[in-house]
């Protein structure tokens, strides 16, 4: 069976032309940094606590080998086989479902945007930690509060009574000196310039980690893919010998099992698949399409899967055995430490380190191994982003330097865009992005197109035959039935469900936001899913030909639609006399649907 590669390139030209990973390694640890990040750490952990505990992994699990698995194989191999980015993968495969393309790549925008910002509060809070006496453990600063009360002396006696308007200093220091945060979006404020220092510091590191494309990220990833493990496992190792570990790591684990009748046990485990695997972002595929054509990429992904899982678990308990000993040392019950998100990095962990023994030293390790965990996370993404625009217009940046400054550039007004989310208004801004902008409504949508297409438009037979000619083998049934079937009845019923149980935004469950902040976050997720129909559209309306003949050409991978206008002209001729498609190319047809699809319209006709 013959490589797919376009004609007339020769491998050695595609890799001066794009570039290629020296070898697997460098492709292995790039997506570990990608998929291994901020959500393991923050998200998976209290998901798992507050789901059931260890009855949450049946959810979690059914989740991965349904959805996570199967998409995280049809975007990698997907990249692998057609050598493209993120949008000009679909164009290649159905230039009708090149919106996903598109879409895909406006999620990573936003996400770009935000998530780094996450990197300038955990570079703020490490420089903070290199002090004798952590700045968040008293109420000695100019930004206390009179209320303001000690950790320890809420623990030294017992006659010691707290007001109930009495606040902790940990909190104090991350809404009243980091953030400074308003009382609403209403009110931006001004900018904090000590973290605009420190989103300028993560967007050059994150610049030059990926300036000279795979040759420096697949460098840089040995370093920052590897690192956070190290410090994941001293922590770990920290943790589970504190004073109260087991309460933390029984509370994480204690298995509810009349938690699994609640539909958002369920909803939450998919959500987490999307956002913990990086699906439906382009970023997979990116990677992938720098792959050697003959890579095992399926073997690949199942480890890679595994080891993600694996990683979420382990992160679960040196999380918790940290709260259980927060829960010891203050004498109040779990869940009044137990956070998820922002508030696990920025408040229950500084809380915890603040009256361990050597705190100093475990703030650093922890914020630095956030800040790693966030940043190959941060510039993959940027990178895969620029993947596909490179792609896009290979004419344009693939010259000289011209990647370079079109990086330099893109990050230059990142950052510019990204300093509304350092005013003192800028956290209400950070939420809408979090909960809208890439939400789990988002990649839910994106997983049902990305399936669809495969599977009914493209076709999974065909794209088996696709992995078998690179890979030497054909993966097992049962991924090639869940694209067809499985993945996208699974995400339609999540993705319904998820409109059903909508709730509003709040901060922290106290602050509503005005109708116009909601309107501008529902803006945000609908910048997104619009993309796929209106493509379609402006695709089916722009194309010559009838009905059928418009469907018949722009399902027909991009590789074998005429490019002259007599070819065209051929082709239209070609389908309006109704001959068999197989005559033409038996490898390149759509498979039964849109067969069907055509039938129906003929006879219509």
């Amino acid at each position: 069976m013959e490589s797919k590669l376009p004609k007339g390139i020769s491998d050695e030209e595609k890799i001066q032309e794009r570039g290629q990973w020296s070898n697997k390694m460098e492709f292995v640890l790039s997506v570990a940094g990608n998929i291994i990040g901020l959500g393991n750490m923050w998200r998976f952990p209290y998901l798992c606590y507050k789901n059931g505990g260890g009855a949450f992994l049946i959810p979690y699990f059914i989740f991965l080998f349904t959805c996570g698995i199967p998409l995280f194989v049809l975007e990698t191999t997907l990249g692998q086989y057609t050598s493209e980015g993120g949008i000009t993968c679909w164009r290649k495969i159905s230039p009708l479902f090149e919106g996903i393309g598109y879409a895909t790549q406006v999620i990573v925008c936003f996400m770009n945007l935000y998530y780094i910002i996450v990197l300038a509060w955990g570079i703020f809070y490490l420089y903070h930690s290199f002090s004798w006496e952590l700045p968040w453990a008293s109420c000695n600063n100019y930004w206390n509060l009179d209320t303001c009360v000690e950790l320890q002396r809420r623990n030294a006696s017992a006659n010691f009574t707290v007001s109930e308007n009495a606040t902790s200093p940990v909190i104090e220091f991350w809404e009243r000196r980091v953030l400074r945060i308003s009382p609403g979006i209403e009110q931006m404020g001004s900018l904090n310039w000590d973290l605009v220092l420190c989103l300028l510091i993560a967007w050059v590191v994150c610049y030059f980690c990926i300036w000279k494309g795979v040759k420096s990220t697949g460098k840089v990833v040995y370093f920052t893919a590897t690192f956070p493990y190290f410090m994941l496992l001293v922590l770990l190792i920290r943790g589970v010998t504190l004073p109260g570990a087991g309460i933390g790591i029984h509370f994480y684990l204690y298995p509810d099992l009349e938690r699994l009748a609640d539909p958002q046990v369920w909803m939450d485990a998919g959500t987490q698949i999307f956002f913990s695997y990086a699906l439906c972002l382009g970023c997979l595929t990116a990677l992938g399409s720098y792959n050697k054509y003959k890579n095992d990429c399926y073997r690949d992904c199942l480890a890679l899967c595994l080891l993600n899982s694996a990683t979420s678990v382990m992160v679960g308990f040196a999380i918790f055995s940290i709260l259980g000993f927060m829960s010891y040392e203050q004498n109040v019950p779990i869940s009044e430490v137990a956070e998820s998100g922002p508030g696990l990095a920025f408040i229950a962990y500084p809380r915890a380190v603040a009256v361990m023994p050597f705190s100093p030293l475990w703030a650093c390790l922890f914020f630095i191994m956030l800040f790693f965990l966030g940043l190959d996370s941060e510039f993959v993404c940027v990178e895969s982003l620029v993947t596909a625009i490179v792609d896009f217009y290979p004419d344009v940046f693939r010259r000289k330097n011209r990647r370079e400054l079109f990086l330099f550039v893109l990050v230059f007004f990142s950052f510019l865009l990204g300093l509304i989310m350092l005013t003192e208004g800028g956290m209400y801004v950070f939420q809408l992005f979090d909960y809208y902008a890439a939400s789990g409504m988002c990649l839910l949508f994106m997983a049902i197109f990305e399936s669809f297409c495969i599977a009914w438009v493209y076709g999974a037979d065909r794209f088996y035959d696709n992995i078998e000619d690179m890979i030497g083998y054909r993966p097992g049934p049962l991924v090639k039935y869940c694209w067809m079937f499985i993945t996208p009845l699974t995400c339609i019923g999540t993705f319904a469900f998820a409109l059903i149980k909508y709730t509003p935004l709040k901060y922290n469950n106290v602050y509503e936001y005005p109708w116009w902040g909601y309107a501008i976050g529902w803006l945000l997720a609908l910048s997104s899913m619009f993309c796929i129909p209106v493509w379609m559209i402006f695709k089916i309306f722009t194309t010559k030909g009838t009905l059928k003949e418009r469907l018949r050409i722009l399902t027909t991978p991009s590789r074998d639609l005429p490019k002259t206008k007599k070819e065209q002209e051929n082709l239209l001729r070609f389908f309006a006399l109704g001959e068999s498609a197989s005559t033409k190319n038996d490898a390149f047809l759509p498979d039964h649907l849109m067969d069907m699809i055509f039938l129906c319209l003929s006879i219509k006709s």
